[in-house]
């Protein structure tokens, strides 16, 4: 059988992913040693990719299925990864979550989940401030371990570029376990819906037993009818993350061979933050030259005339499932600020995916001084969410979650009615505060709740 041809890119397409260089680029650490970075680019930008060109092709399909309410998107994971939380327990916890979560959704919504997690990736964290000043000592902030160390000290601060081909290797060994959890067996429906039940038999957890034994019914119903469970063994999952280290993802930007476009081959979908979505800026004018499925995360600020500039920028084609807006407005901003951006991007006829971040917008400090969020807040902007798109006949496409499938105190609330003065217990994150296993499955079956209403 002969070999396709390969198709090169051309040289404009080439010169044209470092265009960001001449651009403000926010957000980036200042390397002290220019030499180290760019070894550690050289080395980078010679390893093998991480995800494949096809697999976010397949992705930037089902995202537009969740577009126009033939699918939904459940994304979720760690607001920022460590390189010492990448162990075969947490991964494989992670995705048990989120594997949970999916399967209730997938009931409550009668329609494909598309899994996509905060992971293998999510190394990096934009900040406030570049400086953190303690006890009179003026150090870098923290900006994750893709940069530099969370020790208060002059050399775990220091920004080392070593870390980047670190973070590589971590997300690398993170994405060959997920691959052998979701096609190994590990994600059976059968297995997943049995830990399901074993949640539902906590006392605390008995609201959701009815739906709990609807799915058990209907599992019993597929087995009866001599459904293929075999198809039911594996799953698709991608990983996703903040492409926010540009000396990080330009190196991992390869050209396809099928097509000759470039994809950043760092994760199957990437997203621009608050912090750096710049119409100007050197991540949207990155993200604009790749052929990945991209985000765009909005805070209630966002002007609507601003979004119809960016998406002709982002996805001038219109093409379905390239372009997903991740909105994050906070519970008692949301029903105010969301109606008029959808209806002002819906009106120029682009195709966008909607999620709902119900997270980034209700984080607060605790009167114990803790960063957290409530969880009754996250759910009601998810309701929020719904109750808009509902009310403009518009699509809610899916949820984008921070959550560990740790039993961490973290947030506060949910049925295991964590108090400010549990939050010392077990907070475990080095950054925002996340749902633990129980509020994550939780949250999965009130959201189930809304798409069956």
């Amino acid at each position: 059988m002969s070999t396709p041809a390969r198709i090169d890119a051309s040289p404009d397409v080439i010169a044209g992913l470092d265009a960001w260089r001449d651009l403000p680029a926010a957000q980036q650490p200042v390397w002290p040693d220019a030499e180290a970075l760019a070894t550690a680019v050289g080395t980078l930008s010679v390893y093998p990719p991480l995800v494949f060109a096809g697999e976010c092709d397949v992705l930037k399909a089902r995202l537009a299925d969740a577009a126009v309410g033939k699918a939904f998107v459940l994304q979720g994971g760690d607001c920022a990864e460590t390189f010492a939380s990448a162990t075969a327990d947490n991964i494989r916890d992670r995705i048990k979550t989120i594997l949970q979560m999916a399967a209730v959704l997938t009931y409550g919504a009668s329609m494909p989940v598309v899994k996509v997690g905060r992971i293998a990736g999510q190394f990096a964290k934009p900040r406030s401030s570049n400086e953190e000043t303690r006890d009179g000592v003026t150090l870098p902030t923290y900006r994750g371990d893709m940069v530099n160390d969370f020790p208060f000290t002059p050399q775990a601060r220091t920004p080392d570029p070593n870390r980047l081909v670190r973070a590589y290797n971590a997300s690398s060994a993170t994405l060959n376990l997920v691959r052998a959890f979701t096609t190994g067996g590990f994600a059976d429906l059968r297995h997943v819906h049995d830990w399901n039940r074993g949640f539902v038999a906590n006392s605390a957890n008995s609201r959701y037993e009815r739906m709990a034994g609807d799915i058990d019914k209907a599992m019993k119903f597929m087995a009866a009818c001599g459904a293929d469970f075999d198809a039911l063994r594996t799953v698709e999952f991608f990983a996703s993350h903040e492409a926010l280290l540009l000396d990080y993802e330009r190196p991992l930007t390869r050209i396809d061979s099928r097509t000759g476009l470039p994809y950043d081959v760092a994760g199957h979908f990437v997203w621009v933050g608050e912090r750096t979505r710049d119409l100007d800026g050197a991540h949207i004018d990155f993200v604009s030259r790749i052929r990945n499925p991209i985000g765009v995360k909005l805070g209630p600020k966002a002007d609507p005339d601003y979004l119809l500039r960016l998406i002709d920028k982002l996805d001038p084609e219109r093409e379905p499932g390239r372009l997903t807006f991740i909105t994050r407005m906070g519970s008692g901003t949301v029903r105010e600020a969301l109606p008029s951006i959808v209806e002002k991007v819906t009106a120029s006829d682009a195709v966008v995916t909607w999620i709902c971040d119900p997270m980034h917008g209700n984080t607060f400090e605790s009167p114990s001084g803790y960063k957290t969020r409530r969880f009754d807040d996250i759910v009601d902007e998810v309701r929020g969410f719904f109750e808009v798109h509902q009310a403009l006949g518009t699509v809610p496409g899916g949820i984008h979650i921070e959550l560990t499938g740790s039993d961490v105190t973290e947030c506060l609330g949910g049925a295991g009615e964590i108090a400010d003065a549990d939050l010392k217990k077990r907070y475990d994150t080095l950054c925002d505060p996340r749902l633990n296993h129980q509020q994550s499955l939780e949250l999965a079956f009130l959201v189930a709740e809304m798409l069956s209403a």
